[in-house]
């Protein structure tokens, strides 16, 4: 008889715009694949087929005039065919989610910066998340004019959130910050106006330590 492989691990990455969750996901993910463990990379809005379809109306706007419960419920659709296309079955067969955003994106977006009820939107993830919830949330925190500064820098087009002005991505940042301190069993906070080596560091410091693995490979 073959023993049941043992569930992955999940692990989500949050925080305002600018601070680097991309770069540093792409990082963690080769981290993890030098101790030979499966590494299933994704992001939200987004993901799975549907969800990303999804993605490009949440982001271009196109969702907006319908008001901020219907877009919330847009994001709650995209996730919950994510979860059941890329994260569950990956989950299932044992293998690490590295995922770029999740529901906490959505409350702090939705929520805290936005005007739909936190009620609302917890009775949207009790529905669409329900157990489902990241075994480790990394939120990377640094001052809002640095993570706008870095977004102008990249000379692409923003998108309908990077557009907001300060006072939005000041609430953001808060909002991420209140989640950490709400959830420090979950939550990691991670100084990101740090050189992008040392927030790996830091990022992999905090990994080893929740999920007890080896700090370092040593070469023979």
């Amino acid at each position: 008889m073959t023993a049941e492989k043992p569930r992955g691990r999940f692990i989500t990455l949050e925080g305002g715009e600018g601070a680097g969750k991309s770069t540093q996901a792409r990082r963690l993910a080769a981290f993890l694949e030098q101790r030979s463990l499966d590494v299933v990379m994704t992001r939200e809005p987004g993901g799975s087929p549907g969800a990303e379809i999804m993605r490009h109306v949440l982001l271009s706007g196109g969702a907006e005039p319908f008001g901020p419960e219907a877009e919330t419920m847009l994001f709650a659709a995209a996730r919950r065919d994510h979860l059941a296309v890329t994260i569950k079955p990956a989950l299932e067969r044992g293998a690490w989610v590295i995922c770029d955003r999740f529901a906490d994106s959505t409350r702090v977006y939705q929520g805290h910066a936005g005007k739909v009820p936190l009620g609302f939107i917890q009775a949207l993830e009790r529905v669409t998340v329900g157990e489902d919830r990241p075994d480790l949330t990394l939120i990377l925190d640094l001052p809002v004019k640095v993570g706008l500064a870095r977004v102008a820098s990249r000379g692409e087009a923003t998108d309908r959130f990077e557009k907001e002005g300060l006072a939005f991505h000041n609430k953001l940042r808060a909002g991420f910050k209140a989640i950490a301190r709400a959830e420090p069993e979950r939550c990691r906070l991670i100084d990101a106006a740090a050189e992008a080596d040392v927030v790996a560091e830091s990022i992999r410091q905090a990994v080893t330590a929740h999920f007890g693995l080896a700090p370092r490979l040593v070469a023979p």
